[in-house]
């Protein structure tokens, strides 16, 4: 019993030293970024929204130049722009993200009507540009998951069987570390 509680212990010292928002006295902190280059960070984050057969009936008679009109507007284009919002909220809404001089943010969203079964997928794709300290995969990530959680409130009416899926990074570069997801 004991050799199991010591190692799970090593474990979470071990797991400690790493997590960058952690002091080694287990309290929440900002992590210095002082002593870290500036350089150009890029980050691009996906996320779905799996639209049932009812919402896709539903807006079909209501599509224009590649959105989708609801009663609250276009729900692509607002969505973009929600998205956009929060990229630049980000440091607002989640305690340690820096705040970061966003130089690009693009966000495509595509519908994929390729399913049988008559339902379809909202594809977000969010990509940021920066030269800083820190990196923008928390910016990324909060873009694509609001502009699917907007996909999601202007659709609403039409079904709650809606559901938000996937949402993930799939590159981060420019930093100590590169990230780039199978996926990609």
């Amino acid at each position: 019993m004991r050799s199991r509680v010591g190692r799970h212990l090593r474990r979470i010292m071990n797991t400690r030293s790493v997590l960058t928002h952690v002091t080694d006295e287990n309290m929440p902190t900002m992590k210095s970024v002082t002593d870290k280059a500036v350089t150009k960070r890029t980050a691009i984050a996906t996320s779905s929204v799996y639209l049932p057969p009812a919402v896709v009936t539903g807006v079909k008679a209501h599509g224009s130049k590649g959105d989708i009109e609801s009663s609250k507007g276009p729900v692509f284009a607002t969505a973009i722009i929600a998205g956009t919002m929060a990229v630049k909220k980000t440091s607002d809404m989640i305690p340690f993200c820096h705040p970061l001089p966003i130089e690009s943010c693009s966000i495509d969203i595509n519908l994929d009507e390729s399913a049988r079964d008559g339902s379809a997928r909202a594809q977000i794709k969010c990509t940021v540009e920066v030269t800083s300290k820190t990196g923008v995969e928390m910016e990324a990530l909060a873009g694509a998951s609001v502009s699917a959680l907007t996909i999601y409130d202007m659709l609403k009416a039409l079904s709650q069987q809606m559901v938000i899926e996937d949402t993930k990074l799939l590159v981060k570069t420019g930093g100590k570390s590169d990230y780039k997801t199978a996926d990609k």
